[in-house]
């Protein structure tokens, strides 16, 4: 191993441990075996190694990507491309909030890279008339919203406690730039109304358990119903 690569492969692994998501230039340098005067040769400041870092994590994670069989349905791939970016994220908080962060100046290629791997899913989709809006405007729609929930659980679980709530989201970014196939439509509408008045009247029950008088349940019930109506609430997510 070069001492470029040893550099980043030192500051890749800080990076994972590091309960606040900082390591030293000293740190690193220990920890690859060099002096801290070859870290700024090689890479101009700290900001450039961590740069060069970002891209070799996300590298790692567009190579499976790369690797991976196109299936029949693009839209499943549009499904488990989120599902693993926010997989992603997860594994590699750190690293993850990086690649998004203005403090190390120009955007990372592999966010571009990551960008044209969503993009060519969305233009799958439109050849098959799947697409109600252009693939350009489909993939920043879904990236941003990808990147939000996935910042979201990593930088403020307590407020995100519910992992689930990448998939609601996911639904919910997928229904808005995609067309049922036409033969389907009519179907799905009426499911989808369906399943959306249920959900609504769970919804307006749930906020209203507390404000029953008298209350007509013990404590014990009332826990139980909320439970219950929360789950009819949530129901409106598919995997």
């Amino acid at each position: 191993m070069d001492t470029r690569s040893a550099l980043i492969e030192a500051t890749a692994e800080l990076l994972a441990h590091s309960p606040g998501g900082d390591v030293s230039t000293r740190a690193i340098s220990e920890a690859a075996g060099v002096q801290q005067p070859v870290l700024y040769r090689l890479f101009g400041d700290k900001n450039g190694l961590l740069r060069a870092t970002v891209d070799h994590v996300w590298d790692q994670y567009l190579g499976s990507k790369r690797a991976a069989e196109k299936s029949e349905d693009p839209l499943q791939d549009l499904r488990a491309g989120w599902d693993s970016h926010t997989a992603f994220a997860l594994a590699h908080p750190n690293a993850y909030k990086l690649m998004f962060s203005s403090a190390l100046g120009p955007e990372p290629e592999a966010a571009e890279e990551a960008m044209r791997i969503l993009r060519e899913v969305l233009e799958r989709l439109a050849k098959q008339g799947r697409l109600r809006v252009t693939p350009d405007v489909g993939a920043r729609m879904v990236m941003s919203a990808n990147t939000g929930v996935a910042l979201a659980l990593i930088t403020r679980p307590a407020l995100y406690p519910d992992l689930a709530l990448s998939v609601m989201v996911r639904d919910a970014i997928h229904r808005a730039i995609l067309l049922a196939p036409a033969a389907d439509t009519a179907t799905q509408a009426a499911d989808a109304a369906a399943q959306d008045a249920r959900v609504a009247a769970a919804t307006t029950l749930l906020s209203f358990v507390d404000e029953l008088t008298p209350r007509p349940f013990t404590p014990a019930e009332s826990a139980l119903l909320e439970q219950w109506l929360a789950q009819i609430a949530g129901s409106g997510r598919t995997s």
